[in-house]
């Protein structure tokens, strides 16, 4: 059957070729085939010399290698996205603890006044801070775990969920805990036990 009768009546489109897959016989001639293939369509379509084609011909290897540069760039996009989720829930872990260590100053200081240490009063608010930001994580990669589940299930694609990506987002989610609180628990150990329980 020819390739028009072929494209027209079984594949219900038009005439014209859009695609050509061309297969050589080992790696080494892929280089020479690409180039006579370029220079059978050029001269098909009447290409004059210093003119651009109006076609273009790519191996197996640019096609990879195009997929692997857009799969980057989305890594990147996405990796932006989650830095600034974790910057602005560190944020708001942090306006919690200021907030928390005003509304007990008086608490922080009676704790001094029966002799606990400067240290013992950051180790608390820190330790507040990382739990806050531990539930947090835990919290979502539970819903990351169940939303790559169902996207898997509706749209039968395979999601890979390693114990290494839970780990370092477990890690992650404690990490911005300490750097969040740590200005806010500072800033509670800092206080002057007599000022701190003339707090209204």
């Amino acid at each position: 059957m020819p390739y028009t009768s072929a494209m027209k009546r079984v594949l219900g489109g038009g005439t014209t070729l859009r695609n050509v897959n061309v297969q050589v016989a080992s790696f080494h001639d892929l280089a020479p085939a690409q180039q006579q293939i370029i220079e059978l369509l050029r001269q098909r379509h009447n290409i004059r010399a210093g003119r651009d084609d109006d076609f273009t011909v790519r191996t197996q290897e640019e096609i990879a290698a195009t997929a692997t540069a857009t799969a980057d760039v989305m890594t990147g996009l996405l990796a932006a996205i989650a830095f600034v989720s974790l910057v602005v829930g560190g944020i708001g872990i942090m306006n919690i603890m200021l907030v928390s260590v005003t509304e007990r100053t008086r608490e922080i200081g009676t704790r001094m006044a029966v002799g606990a240490h400067g240290r013992d009063i950051l180790m608390q608010f820190l330790i507040e801070a990382v739990l806050l930001s531990v539930v947090g994580g835990i919290i979502g990669i539970i819903t990351g775990i169940a939303a790559a589940k169902v996207i898997a299930a509706v749209k039968n694609w395979p999601a890979l969920i390693s114990l290494a990506s839970i780990l370092f987002a477990f890690f992650i989610s404690s990490l911005v805990g300490v750097f969040f609180g740590f200005y806010p628990a500072r800033k509670a150990a800092q206080l002057d036990p007599i000022d701190a329980l003339r707090y209204e």
